[in-house]
């Protein structure tokens, strides 16, 4: 059909008073319409054009190529270009526009762009006002005249190509993109239509068809059309305006667009292969799709790069029958090629997909070359994330080829001491590896197991520790927040403990693994004996979730039955070490149990957080399920001690009750090879100053371990034992003396085990029957400290009443704070304030019987002259002769 025509004739340059006009109008085409096309037709000269143009000057200026939707859904294609006009106004600009109905097609099924080279747009309205020739009708056959030297426009814009093909797609959606038009902006108009040309082919034609445009306006920031051409003089205004603007006349762009299917269309364009296009167009997927365009020019040979590369194999990988086997082979050899340098990690696990997606349905030929590129990235560039191809793929010729190149540096790796410090998922892809090319791993694997447990530990702490430490399984005696610490630092340098921090040792006579996790001394001082805290229980909602390497790892251990062994072996052999720590690795990683492995500590491990979910804050339950978990007797097995101790108490010591719970579970000779004797010293020298029990403890452990025990704990025990005695026995003579002795020998000591020494010796000081060289000892001492504890004791109640209800301890009393004058003024000062504030109020107290008979004993023990004194004294309502003497011999001395 004949599609109407229209011509309209601009207002004259720099004539404000003239208005432009239609010329000619074809049929079809009402008012309504030609209202809505004059402002299409507005042309603006640009700056600097001259007034009066010579033909040549004429014929450089812009043309603007026009293609809008009206709003009837109706289209119009037209060219507006500046023409000679009359002597008043030189220079008119002519419109030639052809209308197009709604649903008519263009002449051809052609693109509205590729009109633009036609050559019957008129610059004149025709005589008669009817057009001789179509300009759309009258196109040559074929798109070789319409696409004729845009490749070579596409690699002069290479630098631009994909950020404006990207910008194109998105402004060609359904839904108008909001933000304005897309502006090019090139120095001739021309080069705007082979831009729009370029998009002509590389987009579907759905979306060609609504990509509205003109290639030159002065005004873009009011144009309704999806893209516009400016000059390079109007790009800083179109900035302002907010527009996405590329200016393809200056310096190239320095950030690349994250488009993938533009940039593999920017390739494709640059290789001067515009039919991949279409050829793309014939796979299955999302029109804009990076993967079927991808997988065409890889097979085409069009150079990619990564990101191209991984989506063409993630097509393929999800649709492995879209491809013929030829092509299924060229994309095989275009992703494997040697020449390649620049791969990621997500093409390799790209690869990785296509591998298992033509694995068993290709022949092996074809996928081995895949096989090959996965297993020298897992060895070479340390991709853990990798999916390893099944062990039969390199069965045969590439099996032993592959294996001869990767084999000796994968034995390099796995020998390397360094291996303590190398990531599990690296130790497990390598053991993956070897296995899968056939390789004899038996006699590293003891080491590699050891390595490989330490890291699994390491690892899973440091990916689960927050800011209020590591998650999970936290030990059932975490003191609550804000607790003191009961008890000070514990161990002497080259004391043997839980730890290994000194060289203790380990599950096999040898030294803690290097990097291992664990308590110190110090640390578990400051829990000590306080009530627990409530445990966090497992498998609820907070429950932490599986470190990143679980999955391979487990899948490890279900290929390789002898790395299975080799590790769980190994867990076991640190668990006594740090058995915390591989409890919260085995609430995250549920290893496999199976098999006739013993694996006491392991199952210890493993135990622990349901029971303490179960059991609570009930330490002593929790101790007896966890032991039975072992399925071993202490006495077969000492170290499940250690082990469940470490568990139940992890860095804290445990109570006086639960430290003989300990002692009464197993001899000493098997505490003593497990290293758990130090968790009872923990308890006896953390407990309360008021728990009685500790004092019996002491003497027990002293007795236990003669030779375990040395340095400062072992004074401090002793002066706890020396508690005891003083308490309930006969110490030996000296003790007053001793006292000070082990004291100054378990410096820095524990407050509440010096309080508990210092009173027990006041309290025996101040009997009645105290020898009286141990009181001499004391005095003569001067020790303010223990002198404070005496006076502290002499003021308490039960001291006061025996001064208030027996002559003779009154008696007593008042020769030792009389006696001594000169041996120092901590004992002159407390004893002469026990005189007046202790002991005077009790004998006031009294009655003149009971006070005659004080005075009578004190003369009897002493002599006439200190029954005068007391005499003196007691008269005195102050300090009196006998007080102001005594002061003055101190002065004097």
């Amino acid at each position: 059909m004949s599609l109407a025509q229209v011509h309209h004739i601009s207002a004259a340059a720099g004539d404000e008073s003239a208005e432009g006009r239609f010329t000619a109008v074809g049929r079809g085409v009402t008012a309504a319409l030609l209202a809505e096309l004059e402002p299409l037709f507005a042309y603006v000269l640009p700056d600097g054009a001259p007034h009066r143009p010579t033909d040549a000057e004429l014929r450089s200026l812009p043309q603007a190529f026009t293609y809008a939707v009206l709003s009837d859904g109706s289209r119009a294609v037209g060219r507006t270009a500046p023409a000679r006009g009359e002597s008043s106004a030189p220079v008119r600009f002519h419109t030639h526009a052809v209308y197009i109905p709604v649903g008519v097609p263009l002449p051809g099924d052609r693109l509205p762009v590729e009109a633009w080279r036609s050559p019957h747009w008129a610059t004149v309205t025709p005589a008669g006002g009817a057009s001789l020739s179509d300009p759309l009708g009258a196109l040559p056959p074929g798109p070789a005249p319409v696409r004729e030297g845009l490749d070579d426009f596409a690699v002069s814009r290479g630098p631009w190509l994909a950020a404006v093909l990207s910008d194109l797609r998105r402004a060609s959606e359904e839904a108008a993109p909001a933000g304005g038009p897309v502006v090019l902006v090139e120095r001739r108009s021309a080069d705007v239509a082979r831009w729009l040309g370029l998009a002509a082919v590389a987009l579907p034609r759905e979306s060609a068809e609504r990509l509205t445009f003109t290639t030159y306006t002065r005004r873009p920031g009011s144009s309704a059309l999806r893209v516009v051409g400016v000059a390079p003089e109007d790009a800083a205004a179109a900035r302002e305006a907010g527009l996405r603007v590329h200016v393809c006349a200056d310096r190239p762009p320095v950030e690349a667009t994250g488009d993938v299917w533009a940039r593999t269309a920017a390739r494709v364009w640059r290789s001067r292969a515009p039919e991949l296009f279409q050829e793309a167009r014939g796979l299955p997927g999302d029109p804009f799709a990076a993967g079927p365009l991808a997988v065409v020019a890889l097979c085409a040979g069009v150079g990619l790069g990564s990101e191209e590369r991984a989506a063409a194999a993630a097509w393929a990988a999800e649709r492995p029958y879209a491809l013929d086997a030829k092509r299924t082979g060229q994309l095989v050899e275009a992703l494997t090629s040697p020449g390649i340098d620049d791969r990621t990690g997500s093409e390799f696990d790209a690869v990785g997909r296509l591998f298992g997606a033509l694995d068993g349905r290709c022949p092996a030929p074809v996928t081995a070359p895949l096989a090959a590129m996965l297993v020298t990235e897992a060895v070479r560039g340390g991709n853990g994330s990798l999916e390893l191809p099944r062990r039969d793929a390199f069965v045969g010729p590439e099996g032993e080829a592959i294996a001869g190149v990767l084999g000796p540096e994968i034995l390099t790796e796995l020998e390397s001491g360094a291996g303590g410090s190398r990531p599990v998922a690296r130790t497990v892809q390598l053991l993956r590896v070897a296995r899968l090319l056939g390789m004899n791993t038996r006699d590293l694997l003891p080491d590699v197991a050891t390595r490989l447990a330490t890291a699994l530990l390491r690892e899973t702490e440091a990916e689960t520790e927050g800011p209020e430490g590591p998650e999970g399984y936290a030990g059932p005696g975490r003191p609550e927040e804000g607790a003191e610490a009961a008890a000070g630092p514990l161990r002497a340098a080259g004391t043997p403990g839980l730890t290994g921090s000194r060289g203790a040792p380990g599950p096999s006579g040898a030294p803690r693994t290097p990097g291992t996790p664990g308590p110190s001394g110090a640390a578990r001082a400051s829990g000590s004996a306080g009530t627990p805290a409530a445990p966090r229980p497992s498998g609820t909602a907070g429950s932490p979730a599986a470190p990143a390497f679980a999955p391979a790892l487990l899948e490890l251990l279900d290929e390789q039955f002898d790395v299975r062994t080799a590790l769980l072996g190994a867990l076991d052999r640190i668990a006594p070490e740090d058995p915390g720590a591989v409890a919260r690795f085995l609430e995250r990683v549920a290893l496999p149990f199976t098999g006739t492995q013993a694996l006491p500590h392991l199952r210890m491990c493993a135990e622990a957080p349901g029971a303490m979910t179960t059991l609570g804050r009930d330490r002593t339950a929790l101790w007896h399920r966890i032991l039975r978990a072992a399925g071993l007797s202490p006495f077969a097995e000492p170290l499940v001690l250690r082990t469940a101790a470490g568990l139940v108490w992890e860095d804290r010591a445990p109570t006086v009750e639960e430290a003989r719970l300990l002692l009464e579970a197993a001899t000493s000779d098997a505490h003593r090879a497990a290293g758990t004797w130090s968790r009872l010293a923990d308890a006896a020298l953390g407990a309360p100053a008021d728990a009685e029990e500790a004092e019996a403890l002491a003497h027990d452990l002293l007795r236990a371990f003669p030779q375990e025990i040395q340095g400062r704990e072992r004074a401090a025990l002793q002066l706890l034992a020396l508690c005891r005695d003083l308490r309930t026995g006969a110490p030996e003579p000296g003790w007053a003396d001793r006292v000070r002795t082990l004291r100054d020998r378990a410096a820095p000591l524990e407050p509440q085990v010096q309080e508990r020494a210092f009173t027990a010796l006041a309290e025996r000081l101040l009997a009645p029957d105290r020898p009286g060289a141990e009181l001499y000892a004391f005095v003569r001492s001067d020790d303010t400290d223990l002198i404070t504890a005496y006076d502290r004791a002499a003021r308490t109640e039960p001291t006061r009443t025996r001064l208030r209800t027996q002559p003779a301890y009154a008696a007593d009393c008042f020769t030792v704070w009389t006696a001594h004058p000169h041996v120092g003024p901590a004992w002159t000062t407390t004893a002469a304030a026990l005189l007046e504030e202790v002991l005077r109020p009790a004998v006031r107290s009294m009655s003149a019987e009971l006070v005659a008979e004080v005075e009578e004993t004190v003369g009897r023990t002493g002599s006439s002259g200190r029954a005068n004194a007391f005499r003196d004294w007691n008269r005195s309502r102050t300090l009196g002769r006998l007080g102001r003497r005594i002061v003055g011999r101190v002065r004097r001395g």
